[in-house]
């Protein structure tokens, strides 16, 4: 039985959804999201609160009970509250600036990196004089996407395991290796 499947999800008063089909459609302060509902699963709108429910206990359909409920939940907190994941940039002469719809980056290449970011995605980048690094915040209302961007500007320069340096998740630990002994 899906546990996660069976909580319900309760609508805020400034939340409009509607169900057409096999599809949820979510509309908030903050935008507009829509959101699957799989073969076999049923969405029902009661009293402000969205419940799933399936048809039958077969392993496709009990699997996609909880995928329906996650991915209609991440709507309505998209839309209310947005999703934000924040990275860590550390290296000497690393720097970030954040100009519109585009970041550039100086990662320790011959050259800057212009990374575009998609529609509904904004960035701010903030120096830490605490751990002398700088730190970037991905944020939007679609937490596939601003995750997905997140881990794109990531993969541009991966951190290293002698000295740490490059991008990671904030708070993210990073192993690291001693290096050479010297004898």
């Amino acid at each position: 039985m899906s546990r996660v499947g069976l909580k319900e999800i309760a609508i805020p008063t400034n939340v409009k959804t509607k169900i057409e089909g096999d599809t949820l459609f979510v509309e908030g302060p903050k935008g507009k999201l829509t959101a699957p509902i799989p073969a076999g699963i049923e969405a029902k709108m009661e009293d402000g609160k969205l419940s799933f429910s399936r048809g039958n206990d077969d392993g496709p359909t009990r699997a996609k009970h909880g995928l329906a409920r996650a991915l209609a939940n991440n709507c309505v907190v998209g839309v209310t509250e947005g999703f934000k994941k924040s990275l860590q940039i550390i290296g000497v002469g690393y720097r970030v600036n954040v100009k519109g719809q585009t970041v550039e980056l100086h990662l320790g290449y011959s050259h800057p990196i212009n990374f575009p970011l998609p529609n509904g995605i904004s960035a701010t980048s903030e120096q830490d004089r605490q751990t002398k690094s700088i730190v970037l915040t991905v944020e939007g209302i679609d937490k596939q996407l601003v995750g997905q961007v997140a881990a794109n500007i990531r993969s541009l320069r991966k951190p290293e395991p002698y000295k740490g340096k490059g991008v990671r998740y904030l708070g993210e630990q990073i192993l690291r290796k001693a290096g050479k002994s010297g004898k």
